[in-house]
């Protein structure tokens, strides 16, 4: 299969997913990453832009290592991803409330020195990126329309509250670096599907 043919199928795939879909505010940082205006006054991200910022983010990370990178992210929605995420790729999580020091104060417990920090959105996951910035720990991190992303290194521009979309951002990741890795080719199965990196709502939640 050719790489545009794969290209296409892969945009097939995610498109009713919801990954581009963005809020109704956007930041001058994201106005690069956004196409257009939905009719419900949604702001709407460019997909062939945020494949691209997946294949930089994947390169970034196999350069450092999976090993060397942890993924940090508050936010509930995103907690399935990353599990599948550091399942596949063997890598180190932290969900829920980042604890303060956790990056900077040595003499803690829980105080880590990864090399590469990949977080779900740039408001809830503020304190691990003020941690990362004073320890000088790049940052990569999937941003929507209205987020300020002035101090991550690496932008993906994509829906990062939508269950579908931050599975679909985790599982094109893992797969891109595995493509990287030359461990997957391009139009190989993936051993999980995007369903699989996705966190599945509870009864207690919908009532």
């Amino acid at each position: 299969m050719s790489q545009q043919a794969e290209s296409t199928d892969i945009k097939k795939k995610v498109l009713s997913t919801g990954i581009r879909v963005g809020t109704q505010v956007k930041t001058k940082f994201m106005k690069p990453f956004i196409t257009k205006a939905s009719p419900e006054g949604l702001y709407m991200l460019d997909l062939d832009i945020t494949l691209e910022k997946i294949k930089t983010a994947a390169k970034f990370i196999n350069r450092i290592g999976t090993d060397k990178l942890i993924v940090c992210s508050g936010r509930q929605y995103a907690n399935t991803p990353i599990e599948k995420f550091c399942e596949m790729l063997d890598t180190k999580k932290l969900l829920g409330r980042f604890l303060p020091g956790t990056l900077t104060n040595p003499s803690l417990p829980y105080y880590i020195e990864p090399k590469l920090v990949l977080i779900s959105d740039p408001q809830v996951d503020e304190q691990a990126i003020i941690e990362a910035t004073n320890a000088g720990i790049p940052i990569i991190g999937i941003s929507n329309t209205d987020n300020i992303t002035s101090k991550l290194d690496v932008v993906i521009p994509a829906n990062n509250r939508g269950r579908k979309a931050l599975a679909t951002v985790y599982w094109l990741l893992v797969r891109q670096i595995l493509i990287e890795r030359g461990e997957l080719k391009e139009d190989d199965p993936m051993k999980y599907e995007i369903d699989d990196f996705e966190t599945k709502i509870t009864e207690e939640e919908i009532e």
